[in-house]
């Protein structure tokens, strides 16, 4: 006797948008964003709130049915115009963060739209082999040797942490994959004062500790000292420590100093350790004729780590990481899940980057960088990049030409440190001097972050607390340059008029 069949679930298509929903609403977001790019230059470049009110406006509570399309366009309104910062402003020039250009904020559409899990070759065919090809391409332009690739991950921080985790097992064995670290005794990884805090967290995450981090000795332009990096390496080895890599700086974030490379190379052949550059800021100036010679040594690292959404202006998130050997990066992160089963030798399928990287689950990240590079070509961004840095070192000079700023170190790519002194200050006693002008050049940078007409942030140097300007940014001029200084001057004089000391006027 047959079973009766039993009835089905209905259907229930409440999140399935049809096609000409999605379109409508996918319009009114863009009408949205083509008036932001309109309105961009005259925004203030960060909103002046509070973390109350931005909270009040934006965490709403979760409704249990459908909010319309028409609140929603209000909600997005409100955040684009009141809540956001805008890093795409032409005077944003804080934290390393470019704008996006427009074919890549069109890609990150259609990669949501596609929505590929690029950690299989079968999910993700088209977008596995772009990245593929991106990554040979990028290792190419550091000059790594056919056979080089890498992984697009969320930024710097991950790229230098896939890195060193590669760097570890190669250089203490890959035994130390299953044994972990503690039965081999304490090993070092070496890195400049300025080098990034990335390398404290990967020391961190790879069980090492944040003490196996050695901070080398620098010059007077902030650059590793290759003469003290030999020495803390002999005097490791001296007390059974095992060293295993450098980790060499191509444009620190404080000033934009690049490591003599060269030179680190030599030492790390010499010592045979792995040598890493974090390039994750300085990295795509290698694309230009004229930055590029500031690079020489890169070709010889071992690995490299950047981020396209740095000076390649692609949206947030998107780091990079390059190996000499792409396999070295299945050596490392290569597992086999039981539920996963493919004949590759019958399907014809590629390599699946889920191996290759801490991610099984990875979105589409290469489409925007890709579509970018093929919209305006490799010239183009070679071509901004070193226009960039000219307009970094036009600063410099708007700074040395007055009495009342001080530019304190070379600029470096395009990043311009400098601090307000004011014209009368007296220079005794001169701690007190100096921790005044820390006091007053931190209460300018605050103002003027609140009052925004420019952006820009601040860095350590030499103990001092200094005003920096990164410029990595397609729309500014120098113009924005130009204004740079003058709201400074104008914040910073009536500043100084409130906050100066008795014993200092």
């Amino acid at each position: 006797m047959t079973a009766e069949r039993p009835e089905p679930p209905p259907p229930l298509t409440d999140l399935d948008w049809d096609p000409a929903r999605a379109r409508a609403f996918a319009e009114r977001a863009l009408d949205l964003w083509t008036e932001y790019l309109e309105r961009l230059p005259h925004l203030p470049v960060a909103p002046h709130a509070t973390e109350d009110e931005v909270r009040a406006a934006v965490a709403l509570p979760i409704p249990d049915e459908p909010t319309s399309e028409s609140d929603l366009e209000a909600y997005l309104r409100e955040l684009t115009f009141r809540w956001s910062t805008a890093p795409g402003h032409p005077r944003y020039l804080a934290y390393i963060s470019g704008p996006g250009t427009a074919p890549a904020v069109a890609a990150e559409l259609l990669a949501a739209g596609l929505n590929q899990n690029v950690g299989s070759w079968r999910l993700a065919p088209g977008a596995t082999e772009i990245e593929l090809h991106l990554m040979r391409w990028f290792a190419g332009q550091f000059g790594l040797p056919q056979g080089a690739g890498g992984l697009l991950v969320s930024g710097g921080a991950m790229a230098n942490f896939v890195a060193l985790k590669v760097a570890r097992d190669r250089k203490l064995g890959l035994q130390v994959r299953q044994q972990g670290v503690a039965g081999g005794g304490p090993a070092a990884i070496y890195g400049s004062a300025e080098v990034h805090v990335v390398t404290d967290r990967a020391a961190d995450m790879l069980g090492l500790g944040t003490d196996a981090v050695r901070r080398v000795a620098v010059d007077d332009r902030l650059r590793m000292r290759a003469d003290a990096l030999a020495d803390a390496i002999g005097r490791d080895r001296e007390a059974g420590v095992r060293p295993f890599a450098v980790v060499a700086s191509a444009g620190t974030v404080g000033t934009g100093a690049i490591d003599p490379l060269e030179a680190i190379a030599d030492v790390c052949d010499r010592e045979g350790l792995w040598m890493h550059v974090d390039a994750a800021y300085g990295g795509p100036a290698v694309l230009t004729d004229d930055l590029r010679p500031l690079f020489a040594g890169i070709e010889r690292a071992h690995s490299i780590a950047f981020d396209p959404h740095k000076w390649l202006y692609a949206p947030h998130s998107a780091g990079c990481v390059v190996v000499r050997d792409l396999f070295w990066l299945v050596d490392s992160f290569g597992v086999l899940p039981t539920y996963v089963h493919e004949d590759k030798e019958r399907t014809g399928h590629g390599m699946d980057l889920g191996v290759f990287g801490p991610q099984f689950s990875r979105g589409f990240q290469s489409l925007k960088i890709w579509l970018s590079l093929l919209a305006f070509g490799r010239r183009a961004f070679a071509a901004r990049i070193s226009h960039d840095a000219a307009l970094a070192r036009y600063l410099g000079e708007l700074v040395d030409a007055r009495d009342d700023f001080e530019l304190v170190c070379p600029v470096g790519l395009s990043i311009t440190c400098f601090r307000y002194v004011p014209v009368d200050l007296p220079p005794d006693p001169p701690a007190r001097r100096e921790a005044y002008l820390d006091l007053l050049n931190q209460r300018i940078m605050t103002e003027i972050q609140l009052d925004g007409r420019v952006f820009y942030s601040n860095a350590m140097v030499e103990g001092r607390f200094v005003l920096r300007s990164c410029l990595v940014n397609f729309r500014t001029e120098a113009r924005d340059v130009d204004a740079v200084v003058e709201v400074t001057a104008e914040i910073a004089a009536k500043l100084d008029r409130e906050l100066r000391p008795e014993g200092l006027r």
